[in-house]
């Protein structure tokens, strides 16, 4: 293909402010989550047969009936709906249900969710493990890392290893800990590795840096994941190697190399308008896959990071684009809504095209199974939707927001 990768000046994007949505955003993460703080608006409490129902469809075949049943639920009065969803957790028949119950326990922000994850710890239910260890990610005890190094060595589910690493990585100050993960960069399979190494750059472990530092200089499946995790973790000692990497690595790996020196606050507007370009210039030129999916996917690591700036370059493309361009977007898109909510809920609050946007961050949530993260961004909306105050130009816009995403 006989196109160029453009040059260009850097892009320049909107920065209006909306200093009262954000305030608010802060405030609901700084304050317990109450039960006026959760719910989202409804007529009455359901009945207690209305309520049984609704968590046994919590796995119906149809989806609209699934998550009918799940709106409905989480708009149950916590002191109603916590115990329904724990005896369900503990006693449901069909598993599927007790993985949803599992999750949706999490947007009740209940002291007695604790106690039903440790229990699904051992669950033979891969579902409840992956919820029970992604749990434990975001609420680490310590008193539960012989039980997660345990689990290490002989976790190898596809999707249950990766929640149960993220997990031990939020130990990083335990030796025993250190030890497992380091030796685990370089052993067993791709995409368990890359599950090590990505946890291992989100807590940003500096002990793991020589070990990472050995997978980011060879070319393989791997090296974008090792490169992009140093510049998570967020040590300069790394920069000779990455830009070294800069002046011989195939254009395909030049995406990943400019969002890890952006990570560390170098040049970072020029590296992020290089990504910007080139995601402009896959989605105008098909046949450039790779570059595609690896400018959106540092777009989407920079937004993590809080660059709002990068997040509205995603949305700005994925808007008015197709696949091969909606998909990748859209992931990153979803992604950053995961990891780092108050931002989503900041830049949608102030982004000029809400309508445009909406199916782009539904379309992403479609795509990932991050249910236990999911609940977390769900339960922020509700929790934003109430601080706000009534009739309000933020409260209108998180309830555009949930009506979107249709929770």
């Amino acid at each position: 293909m006989s196109a160029r990768l453009p040059e260009g000046t850097p892009r320049r994007f909107r920065t209006r402010r909306w200093p009262v949505i954000v305030a608010l955003v802060l405030c609901v993460l700084r304050a317990p989550v109450t039960r006026a703080n959760t719910q989202v608006p409804t007529a009455e409490a359901p009945s207690a047969a209305e309520l049984s129902a609704a968590i046994d469809a919590l796995g119906h075949l149809d989806y609209e009936k699934r998550s009918g049943a799940a709106r409905l639920v989480r708009r149950t009065p916590g002191a109603q709906a916590v115990p329904a969803l724990l005896r369900a957790v503990a006693e449901h028949p069909d598993g599927y249900v007790r993985f949803r119950a599992l999750v949706l326990l999490v947007g009740f922000n209940d002291p007695r969710t604790a106690g039903a994850m440790r229990e699904a710890m051992s669950s033979p239910n891969d579902r409840l493990r992956t919820v029970a260890y992604g749990f434990f990610q975001r609420h680490p005890d310590p008193s539960l890392v012989p039980t997660l190094l345990a689990a290490l060595d002989k976790e190898q589910a596809e999707f249950v290893r990766p929640a149960l690493v993220r997990a031990l990585a939020a130990h990083g100050a335990d030796d025993r800990v250190r030890a497992a993960l380091v030796r685990d960069v370089g052993r067993g399979e791709d995409l368990f590795r890359g599950a090590v190494i990505e946890a291992l750059g989100e807590h940003e472990a500096t002990y793991a840096i020589d070990a990472i530092l050995t997978v980011a200089r060879l070319d393989g499946p791997l090296q974008d994941d090792a490169v992009v995790a140093l510049g998570r973790i967020g040590d300069k000692r790394v920069l000779p190697t990455l830009s070294e990497l800069q002046s011989t690595a195939p254009r395909e790996r030049q995406p990943a190399l400019a969002t890890a020196i952006c990570l560390l606050d170098v040049n970072c507007a020029s590296h992020e308008s290089y990504l910007v370009r080139t995601l402009q210039f896959t989605d105008r030129n098909l046949g450039f896959q790779p570059l595609l999916r690896a400018a959106a996917g540092g777009l989407g690591a920079l937004a993590i990071k809080g660059r709002a700036s990068a997040l509205t370059a995603l949305l700005d493309v994925g808007i008015s684009s197709q696949d091969p361009t909606r998909a990748p977007v859209a992931l990153a898109v979803a992604t950053t809504a995961l990891r780092n909510g108050p931002l989503m809920v900041t830049t949608f609050g102030t982004y000029a095209d809400q309508m445009g946007a909406l199916p782009v961050l539904a379309e992403g949530f479609d795509m990932l199974e991050e249910d236990l993260e999911k609940e977390r961004f769900f339960a922020l909306a509700r929790s934003t939707y109430w601080a706000s105050p009534e009739g309000s130009a933020s409260r209108s816009v998180i309830e555009r927001l949930i009506k979107g995403l249709n929770f």
